[in-house]
This record gives C-alpha cells, structure tokens and sequence, in this order.
C-alpha cells in the first residue's frame, strides 16, 4: 500500500476474550485467581528452593529457573489482560504492543529450551549417575540457563524486527487478548510472506533445540530403566521423570497446536483459547506439577511450614 494512503496508528484495540460486561467480569474473577495462584505458587517454588540445602541441586536450580520463567511470561500478559477486563476500550500503545510481543516470544523460547535442559539433566542422572557431579556443575549449569535466555533472547529480538517492520494500514483492531504474531499478521496490510517464513523457520529451530534432545534424552532414559533389575530402582528412576514428562506434555502439546497444525484448520477464536492455556493456565500449572509429584518438594514444604507454625 502507498506510504500516501496509509492511516498511521498509535494504538491498537484488543477485542479481548468476550465483548459482555457480565462474562468480562466473570472472567477477572476467574483470571486474578489463576494470575494470584501462578505467581504465589512459583515465587513459593523459588523461595522454597532457595532455603533448603537439600533442594540445591541441578535439577531443582533448572526448576527454580523454570519457575521464574513462568512468572516473567505470565506477568507480561496477565495484568493487562486483567484491566482490560474492566476497560470499556482494551487499548494498548503501538510501542508497548512490540515490547509485549517482543518479552513474551523471548519468555516462551526460554521456556522451551529450558525444559529440554531439564530433560538432559534426567538423561545424566539416570544414564550416567557416576558422571553426574563433573557433567552437571555448577558452572555448566550456569551456562545452559545463560543458552536457554540468549536462544530466547535472539530468537524474539529477530521476531519483532520483522513483525513491526509491516504496515497496519487498514485496522487497528486486534482479534485477541495480546499482542501475538498470528493475530498481527492476519491485521496487517503488508505481504507477510517473508515473515511467515521467517515465523516457521524460527519455530523449527527452536522446536528443534528444544524436542530433539529432549526425545533422544528420553530414549536412553527409558532404556535405561527397562534394564534395572530391580523394581524399586526403576520406579525410584520413573518417579524422578513423572512430573518433567507431565509438563513437556503439556507444554509441547499446546505449543504444537497452537503454530504446527495445518493452516486449513486454523481460527483466531481457537488461537484465543489456546493462548489462555498456554499463556495463563500453563505457568500455574507447572509448580503444582513438580510440587504434587515430588517428594523432596513435599517434604521440604512440610518442613518449612512446620518450622514456621512452631516460630509463630
């Protein structure tokens, strides 16, 4: 479209999940009570690891890592989702719109990465214990959280140079609750083709770094343990695995759905919804995964509040 013929907006107008006063209301109820549980239940995880010598380990300082990414990704989408709820126009500036999009991408990389970490943690523990001291170290450690933030970092930086380099010429009105790259490509006026591309070939790679290790460290894993001759011993290992393998699936599960299936099927109101589990429901989920199906997390937890209630 010509630069001539080309309305400039300032803003951009989220439709939000539903346009009833009633149902919005219904809905901040609803989302301040996950957005509270999401950021308690992961500080708690953080706290929690943090105060007890037991839990400093690698697996739990992934965890902790995990958790923090969590919060950061769900804060940056929860509380303006929360006020727009109450607002009569869901406006969002254009330049608060590309820093959404820009954190939120960077958030969701980490958040990928670092559970294909996690994964190859379990791969060393449980294929390679004697191994573990010298191949998970401190500094190791270190620096594969350091990868997973710059991977995620890159990744969304090149993301919003190409999505906020199009025009949005014809609406300012975004099918949506945020600022995510299906709804802005479908709003703009601009022949998107390059950033489509640039889209899938962003998400294979990090699917790639993220789902191949994690399969090929689940391969071994579970070979392993098929051939431990004692019962307990492989359900000490499966029981080590049970929660990780809960959240990958759930985390991959949506995130295929939401970029993978086929273009046929695809619809913003069913984007919307899957968006609301990946960006609200899932963070609050993963502590109570790991909490519910660890045993170290539970006897540590007892542990910190009996210590309390006999202070008090």
């Amino acid at each position: 479209m010509p630069a001539e013929n080309c309305t400039v907006f300032t803003d951009f107008i989220f439709l939000g999940l539903s346009g009833r006063q009633g149902v919005q209301k219904g809905l901040f109820v609803l989302f301040l009570l996950v957005y509270g549980i999401t950021v308690i239940a992961n500080l708690g995880m953080i706290l929690l690891i943090s105060m007890d010598p037991r839990l400093h380990t690698p697996m739990y300082y992934f965890l902790s890592s995990l958790s923090f990414c969590d919060v950061c990704y769900s804060s940056i989408v929860s509380p303006k989702m929360l006020a727009d709820f109450l607002s009569v126009q869901k406006r969002i500036p254009y330049n608060l719109c590309a820093m959404q999009f820009y954190f939120y991408s960077a958030f969701a990389d980490v958040a990928c990465v670092m559970l294909s970490v996690m994964a190859y943690d379990r791969y060393v523990a449980i294929c390679n214990p004697l191994l573990y001291a010298n191949a998970m170290s401190r500094s190791i450690c270190a620096q594969l959280v350091t990868f997973a933030y710059i991977t995620g970092l890159v990744d969304a930086a090149i993301h919003t140079c190409f999505m906020f380099r199009l025009s949005f010429c014809n609406s300012n009105i975004i099918n949506h609750f945020f600022c995510d790259g299906p709804p802005l490509l479908a709003l703009s006026s601009s022949d998107t083709t390059i950033n489509e591309l640039v889209m899938f070939i962003s998400c294979s790679l990090i699917a790639g770094i993220s789902i191949i290790p994690l399969l090929v460290s689940y391969s071994y894993i579970i070979t392993t343990i098929l051939r431990m001759n004692s019962a307990q011993g492989r359900r000490k290992a499966f029981s080590t695995c049970a929660s990780h393998l809960t959240a990958v699936a759930i985390f991959f599960g949506t995130l295929l759905f939401m970029y993978f299936r086929p273009s046929s099927t695809y619809s913003l109101d069913t984007d919307k919804m899957a968006s609301v589990f990946y960006t609200v429901v899932i963070p609050m989920l993963n502590p109570l995964i790991y909490s519910l199906r660890n045993k170290d997390v539970k006897v540590s937890l007892r542990k910190v509040m009996g210590t309390k209630l006999c202070s008090g």
